[in-house]
């Protein structure tokens, strides 16, 4: 093999990704991860994580980011910004494009998570990052004193409005068959309603972003066959996550009709020396202390590969 081949490359950078990388450079497993985004991925832009173990009053989502990154900094891993768009096997090798230009490893860890899902209707695109979000803790700050809509029945949803009460006069929460929340959530919402800070509208769709002045004016909502406008400073939207595997198009590596990369029970997809774990596989739990042990298994199922692959070089 080449010399400038990499023992492990890992696309991603969240909690699956670092937990990974904690163990393989504990283990002298040379690792370098590229990350398109935010370092921690999903966790990082997430105001507070209350169910991950070991934090009694939970702790701020860009914190444990940030200490996960540490950690697997401290131990060796090399974290870089780049992003992947195509990855094949080559030999007893695997080629990743990153940036345009190949990388070569002798394993590849698929750990790029998820992305918020998009409405589709008219205006959205138009007003992204200017009137339509997808991150209340990025950008829920620039609403203080305003009003705000946000679309969503989920715990995403439900957990966003919540945060976002503390800095808009008022929200329009939008769901359109019924809450999915958990019975938790759904209490603590219940407080903010009847406190007048959200308004729930079950039952309501989202038809179009309204534009006026080349900014953001309201919504076009349909219930019970009626339509009708309504007007907010700001749009948030909760609906979903679409797996980041659009790079993978022609790499061979099998998907589930959702999208998601389909693994066995010891993380590997359908293309030798090529592992997934986190939000991105397929039967994921969305949950981050699952992604955090996914990828502590995979970095003991992809030591034993390289130990394997090197012994027979």
């Amino acid at each position: 093999m080449e010399s400038n081949t990499k023992e492990l490359v890992i696309i991603g950078a969240g909690p699956s990704a670092l937990a990974t990388a904690i163990y393989t450079t504990r283990e002298d497993i040379p690792t370098v991860l590229y990350e398109k985004a935010a370092i921690g991925g999903m966790a990082a832009i997430t105001d507070w994580i209350d169910n991950y173990p070991g934090f009694t009053e939970g702790v701020a989502g860009m914190k444990l980011s940030s200490e996960l990154q540490g950690q697997a900094e401290r131990f060796g891993a090399v974290i870089d910004y780049g992003e992947a768009s195509a990855l094949r096997r080559d030999g007893d090798e695997i080629e990743t494009i990153i940036d345009g230009k190949p990388v070569r490893s002798k394993a590849v860890l698929l750990a790029t998570g998820s992305n918020h899902r998009k409405l589709g209707v008219p205006g959205e695109d138009e007003l992204y990052g200017r009137g339509v979000h997808y991150c209340a803790t990025c950008d829920g700050a620039f609403y203080r004193d305003k009003t705000l809509i946000v679309v969503g029945g989920g715990n995403s949803a439900v957990q966003e409005a919540i945060f976002l009460t503390r800095y808009a006069t008022h929200i329009d929460l939008m769901v359109r068959s019924k809450l999915r929340a958990s019975d938790v959530l759904q209490k603590e919402l219940q407080k903010h309603v009847d406190a007048g800070k959200i308004t729930l509208h079950i039952g309501s769709t989202t038809d179009e972003v309204l534009i006026a002045d080349d900014k953001f004016a309201g919504i076009k909502t349909t219930k019970d066959g009626e339509q009708t406008e309504l007007r907010a400073d700001g749009l948030f939207v909760f609906i979903g996550l679409i797996p980041n595997t659009q790079f993978l198009a022609d790499s061979g590596v099998e998907l589930d009709p959702q999208g998601h990369i389909i693994t066995n029970e010891h993380l590997e997809t359908s293309v030798k020396g090529v592992y997934a774990s986190g939000d991105v596989r397929s039967g994921s739990t969305m949950q981050i202390a699952t992604a955090v042990g996914e990828g502590a298994t995979a970095a003991m199922k992809i030591r034993e590969y390289l130990d394997e692959l090197n012994r027979e070089a």
